[in-house]
């Protein structure tokens, strides 16, 4: 077991260096000048050249590349063009915001997910597995955009229930002394019980967009499996043993059903902490997402590529984890 789980953290490094590599000459080959950004209207052939060297554009790519590669292996991912700070200090200071709404609109969707999931597989081609089938129908095929912008001018804009896009607190509000990052616990810390009311209810909305977007495919995929769960040998063995439907169903047919849906999760997971970014962008929400961005807009392809080695890394983490879940969970993994 300990051979086979050190064995798929090795091949992290392969992987990694593939993905340094492609998101370094992708960023460099394809992104517009960025000197043109930072050189005044009038700036001539000379200018260009000197804003170059600071940059250090000046140099041939293959040299900038080992520079880059020798400048990760000491966790330094570059200087923002943009916001004149080293990417990596930006990434962290952002990433609180993305976690903090990430685990709470996963956990929403893991939760009413996976649960309507097996409703709708035990009352197969009934009124409650249509329902939940035009639910998950609903939230694969709407953008989250538009699933934002819904919520936005219903609770915000008509009813004036929960704050608009205005980020983590509303703009008159101070925020808390930063311990963690995390604006939930942040407050509670500071002892200010009605700051951590307004940084709940700026949660409410994007965290539901989220968990909409998310729940859906694991709705989907808990019912697909467990249905063909469902139909096999063992589970009428144990109804003609006389199990409770809820021990067959929870404890027997999701349990075996948990593959495809610990699979589907490891890319979520990806997905939500690598900064959704259009939710991010309508909620005004200052995490990694919107953070790329505003690299995007602004031709800042440093923190871009800062942006994507993290989110890549991410999900190579995600599906390492997901493989090592693989052998607890299934014993048909594990060495013989």
């Amino acid at each position: 077991m300990l051979r086979l789980i050190l064995k798929r953290i090795l091949w992290i490094i392969p992987v990694a260096f593939g993905v340094v590599t492609i998101t370094f000459f992708t960023a460099r080959l394809f992104n517009g000048d960025p000197t043109e950004l930072y050189a005044p209207p009038e700036a001539n052939a000379e200018l260009l050249e000197m804003i170059r060297q600071d940059l250090g554009l000046a140099d041939p790519l293959i040299v900038q590349y080992l520079r880059y590669l020798g400048e990760l292996l000491r966790f330094d991912l570059g200087t923002s063009f943009s916001t004149g700070n080293p990417v990596m200090a930006d990434l962290m200071n952002r990433l609180p915001a993305t976690l903090e709404l990430g685990m709470l609109g996963l956990a929403m969707a893991i939760l009413f997910g996976v649960p309507l999931g097996v409703l709708a597989a035990v009352k197969r081609e009934k009124l409650p597995d249509f329902l939940v089938r035009i639910i998950a129908l609903i939230g694969m095929s709407i953008p989250q955009f538009w699933i934002g912008l819904v919520l936005l001018f219903i609770f915000f804009v008509q009813l004036q229930w929960l704050p608009g896009p205005v980020g983590r607190l509303p703009l008159w509000v101070e925020a808390p002394p930063r311990v963690t990052g995390f604006m939930l616990i942040d407050t509670l810390l500071d002892g200010d019980p009605a700051k951590f009311l307004e940084a709940l209810r700026a949660l409410v909305l994007p965290s539901i967009t989220l968990a909409l977007c998310t729940l859906a495919p694991i709705a989907r995929v808990t019912r697909s499996t467990m249905v063909e769960a469902l139909q096999s040998d063992y589970v009428r063995t144990a109804y003609a043993m006389g199990h409770p439907d809820r021990v067959i169903w929870f404890r027997y047919c999701l349990r075996n059903a948990l593959l495809p849906i610990i699979t589907l999760i490891g890319g979520i997971i990806g997905f939500v902490f690598g900064g959704a970014v259009l939710i991010e962008a309508i909620f005004g929400w200052p995490g990694v997402g919107q953070y790329a961005l505003q690299a995007i807009q602004q031709s800042d392809f440093i923190a871009l590529q800062g942006f994507v080695i993290y989110a890549s890394l991410l999900y190579v983490l995600a599906f390492l984890a997901v493989d090592i879940l693989y052998l607890f969970i299934d014993p048909r993994m594990r060495p013989s």
